[in-house]
């Protein structure tokens, strides 16, 4: 093990070649385990008996995985990468055993919530590790190259899910795991250097971390919860309220921490801020799509799940080619701030597209809408991390990186929440609207069930064409003309979340033209030992000033 200073490491070729692709496993392992165990999922509430409990094994992850993720960063920071993304690999695989294990939906929950713990490990680390092996210069190629390793684990999971699943079982989907971690963690220990530093447990902010988690929770369950509940119901507002006092009690705590979780006086940078914001907004397009497309592909134009599965993947290649493609701008580039907002501004208008869907639209027609919203998705993910690391000082890279990551989970939860509400809630009526439109005959639709649970018959093609065949010969041309009108309720609900999300990421356009040119700089070295009294870890006067300086030029 190699005890070195904060800085860019330097390393023999052959040496950094096997730390990427160590890394490159960590963020596999993560990135696949969100989207494999997806398609697993209805196995196993058949096996386990826990259809109730269905959406907590993934609010569970998502909790504990979107809180862990600003605390690894800053404890990254303050003791080194090395021992936090081992620590996250080895966590995710023995949490990825206890979940083959589950004997029931409560083990389950309780498995996938600690393994989300590890799993925030793991987004905190992968990409600030790469500004500590790599120039700013090829650390802008390798965080597009990164961003494509993620969209192709959101490609190759639902595949991969459903063939373990068929072929080995559902408990399979979790053991998968191992193998993938048991290698990246051999290459990460002999090979990642270790950064030492002089911090110790007292500079943790234990109350900073708490805080966070105490204000978050409740917050997250609420939004996640909004189905069940509704945005008005005091299941809702109380822990929303709650939530956002404590947070309130965690931005004062945090304003004179030593070292806190979040520096408040980051927001004070403009790279930082408008990152933020812009990922944040942005999730709206990715979670808007990756969730809610299913319904369009399936519900208003009628195709297999298997197929509709496979006509998103266009979404993940515009986001795989537009990330490797943004790195190797960014560097050629001048203004490459700018590639943000035409990254923003596509994703825009793929999300128009797709608010225009209607029954009477093509699988060409959507599959063109998924492609923009990847390539603008593929453009802003690794544009913002790279710039933001850039800069700051490279005693907050492990902050700013795994911030990033955060509002990202937070904007995408909010937004499923926001989607799925709109969608509970307007989703009946505009069935019964395009329904009635009809002028069906009352002998028909008295007999014909009008209301949001009238959508779930077009997913489900066999007993949609078995209901057809119950009719009289003479009614099937009604209830033809019924199942369409459901599609176009669906569809005109579709078009008011989707014209949400639309009118949010027109937001992040705006949003991104205030992010300053960042020269693609290495953030100033930290010292390894005291630098007088203050945090362990801080700079020192003359080499802030100096890199502000650079940046300024």
């Amino acid at each position: 093990m190699t005890d070195v200073a904060m800085g860019v490491v330097e390393m023999p070729r052959r040496r950094l070649i096997l730390v990427t692709v160590g890394v490159m496993l960590a963020l596999l392992l993560a990135a696949l385990d969100q989207t494999i165990v997806g398609t697993a999922m209805p196995r196993i509430i058949a096996e386990l008996n826990g259809f109730d409990k269905y959406a907590w094994v993934t609010t569970a992850y998502l909790l504990t995985s979107t809180i862990m993720v600003p605390i690894a960063g800053k404890l990254g920071d303050l003791f080194g990468r090395k021992p936090f993304i081992l620590v996250g690999m080895a966590g995710f695989m023995a949490m990825s055993w206890l979940c083959g294990f589950s004997q029931n939906m409560t083990e389950l929950i309780l498995f996938r919530g600690l393994q989300g713990l590890f799993g925030g490990m793991l987004f905190a680390s992968v990409f600030t590790v790469l500004a500590d092996i790599f120039t700013p210069q090829t650390r802008a190629r390798m965080q597009g190259v990164f961003g494509g390793v993620f969209g192709l684990a959101s490609v190759i999971g639902p595949t991969t899910g459903g063939f373990i699943t068929d072929n080995w079982g559902w408990r399979w989907v979790f053991y998968v795991n191992i193998p993938v971690g048991v290698l990246g963690i051999a290459l990460l220990v002999a090979y990642l250097p270790f950064v030492r530093t002089s911090a110790s447990w007292k500079h943790i902010d234990f109350a900073g971390a708490g805080l966070l988690a105490l204000g978050l929770t409740p917050i997250l369950l609420a939004l996640s919860n909004t189905n069940t509940y509704g945005w008005t119901g005091w299941q809702t507002i109380v822990p929303l309220i709650g939530g956002i006092l404590v947070l309130i009690a965690f931005v004062i705590v945090e304003s004179r921490e030593e070292e806190p979780i979040i520096p408040i006086s980051l927001f004070r940078n403009r790279a930082f801020t408008v990152s933020i914001v812009v990922g944040f907004i942005a999730s709206f397009g990715m979670f808007g799509t990756i969730i809610f497309v299913p319904l369009v592909y399936q519900g208003v134009l009628g195709i297999s799940a298997t197929n509709s599965g496979a006509l998103i993947t266009p979404l993940m290649f515009g986001l795989i080619g537009a990330s490797v493609l943004t790195g190797q701008l960014m560097v050629r580039i001048k203004n490459y701030q700018y590639l943000g907002t035409v990254g923003a501004a596509v994703m825009a208008v793929g999300m128009y597209l797709l608010s225009e869907v209607s029954v009477h639209s093509t699988r060409l027609e959507v599959t063109a809408s998924l492609v923009l919203v990847g390539i603008g998705l593929g453009t802003t993910m690794p544009l913002y991390i790279q710039a933001v690391q850039s800069a700051v000082a490279r005693r907050f890279l492990g902050v700013v990186t795994s911030n990033i990551q955060f509002a990202r989970n937070v904007g995408g939860t909010i937004a499923t929440a926001i989607f799925g509400s709109i969608l509970a809630s307007r989703l009946g009526p505009n069935i019964q609207t395009q329904v009635a439109a009809l002028h069906l005959p009352a002998s028909f639709t008295s007999n014909f069930k009008v209301s949001g649970g009238s959508a779930q018959q077009i997913f489900n093609p066999a007993n949609l064409a078995a209901a057809r065949a119950a009719l009289p010969v003479d009614a099937r041309p009604l209830f033809d003309q019924a199942i369409i009108a459901v599609k176009a309720g669906l569809a005109s609900t579709l078009h008011e979340m989707f014209l949400i999300g639309f009118v949010a990421i027109l937001l992040s356009v705006v949003a991104s033209l205030f992010m300053p040119n960042v020269p693609l700089l290495a953030a100033k070295k930290r010292p390894a030992t005291m630098l007088g009294e203050g945090s362990p870890v801080s700079e020192t006067e003359a080499e802030v000033a100096e890199l502000e300086e650079a940046q300024a030029s």
